[in-house]
């Protein structure tokens, strides 16, 4: 399995330098740091307008059949012959009236990592009593909701299970590295995917102490796997009951088949009238039938560290309806300095020195727009919560009123307490 790299954390000044050394020995190919992503050799994603088309394409186009979503016309294909060339092929299957997308197996590569951030080392002191929750108002908006009854999926590297902190609070989930039911963390500190799982799960926890988290190991040891491993488990964790799902990674290469997963995810697909042809067949029965009885599932997406207004990072960037892109704020009520910055993104949360649950019972202080992203899913998991017939679409968009302002940028501060009251919060002083 190729790279989809996992977000790591902010390097420390003090610590942690030679397992940096280490990552970037590990690191992406050069390409990777120009604007896009590598992809899977030989194979090819594609979303048709029915199943029915799938057996004249293998034969037109030599490709063989290596998965599909269930009934639906999505499919993870291969080049049969390794001498062919996928961009060719790609082009010839786009010019085909039954077929809708069709686009690389993108690699998915974590800010971070990308940066070569790694986690310092934390306390439970610190995780308890940090600058985060206050600059959220988290104890006010936890005398209203806890997220009681709320399913969030974390997809990552899986999670320690045994740590104190998250006892309790796990639904059973799936190891889609593995393929079988135990997600836990695998590897150590020299892996460079090690120990982010638990950290998000952690922050879940600190945010919405009454929801379940649902681990799904996407990513190996090392932090890889690759944008199929990636919507399959947006699929499950929504036909498991998920009312949040947090993705603290990315692609800089967009994955329209990705936007395609976060519409049935949120069932948003139902509301556009452009979708209606686009999920017809009736392989899209049963989502159907589950968004008739379901809000869907909200989306939160770390939006990636370029500290650049024209990054972007997918599949936070897609612009889907049920999907909120999430950039990482410090505690001077500013953008952190690693952050995304672009006019696609419209909330922030703290991101900046950020402790929180790391494997082996302990705690680990980490940075970047991983750590913001589930501190957004559990404030979401705090209004769903409070509002269990909100859409997923009007959550986002409640959560996006339920802010502050940052200093010197357009993007606003998530705000919990607002969030579950409905109060405005107050702005902070901003030096002219």
């Amino acid at each position: 399995m190729l790279p989809f790299r996992a977000p790591l954390a902010r390097i420390s000044r003090r610590l942690g330098v030679a397992l940096a050394a280490t990552l970037f020995a590990m690191g992406l190919p050069a390409r990777a740091l120009a604007g896009s992503d590598p992809a899977v050799p030989g194979e090819i994603l594609v979303q048709l307008t029915t199943a029915a088309a799938l057996q004249d394409l293998l034969t037109k186009y030599q490709l063989s059949q290596l998965a599909s979503f269930g009934a639906r016309p999505i499919f993870r294909l291969k080049l049969i012959d390794p001498a062919a060339n996928v961009k060719d092929t790609i082009t010839a299957l786009r010019k085909d009236i039954t077929v809708l997308q069709a686009e690389p197996n993108f690699v998915h590569s974590s800010p971070e990592a990308r940066r070569n951030f790694v986690w310092a080392i934390g306390t439970a002191g610190a995780y308890a009593a940090q600058w985060a929750p206050p600059a959220i108002h988290l104890a006010q908006a936890h005398q209203f909701s806890t997220g009681a009854g709320v399913r969030v999926a974390v997809l990552d590297t899986g999670v320690d299970l045994d740590h104190p902190v998250l006892q309790g609070r796990l639904l059973p989930g799936f190891d889609f590295v593995d393929g079988d039911t135990t997600p836990a963390e695998v590897g150590s500190s020299v892996n460079a995917g090690f120990g982010h799982g638990t950290h998000v799960a952690g922050l879940i926890a600190l945010v919405a102490p009454g929801a379940q988290i649902m681990p799904m190991r996407v990513l190996d040891a090392e932090g890889q796997g690759n944008a199929w491993v990636l919507a399959e488990a947006i699929l499950r964790a929504t036909e498991n009951g998920a009312d949040v799902i947090n993705l603290s990674l990315g692609s800089l290469s967009r994955t329209r088949i990705m936007d395609s997963i976060a519409r049935l995810a949120s069932c948003s697909f139902l509301d556009r009238p452009t979708d209606v042809a686009t999920f017809s067949d009736p392989g899209y029965n049963d989502d159907r039938q589950r968004c008739a009885t379901s809000r869907g599932a909200v989306v939160i997406a770390a939006a990636g560290n370029g500290a650049s207004s024209s990054e972007q990072q997918f599949p936070a960037a897609e612009g889907a309806y049920g999907l909120m892109p999430v950039a990482a704020s410090a505690n001077n009520a500013r953008l952190a300095g690693f952050s995304n910055y672009g006019s696609w993104i419209r909330v922030a949360a703290p991101g900046d020195g950020i402790t929180s649950t790391v494997p082996g019972g302990g705690f680990g202080t980490w940075s970047g727009t991983s750590m913001a992203a589930p501190i957004v899913a559990g404030t979401a998991a705090l209004v769903r919560g409070q509002q269990p017939a909100l859409s997923a679409k009007d959550l986002v968009r409640y959560l996006a009123r339920s802010t502050s302002a940052l200093c010197g940028a357009t993007q606003r501060q998530i705000d919990a307490a607002a969030a579950v009251t409905g109060v405005a919060p107050v702005d902070p002083v901003c030096p002219r």
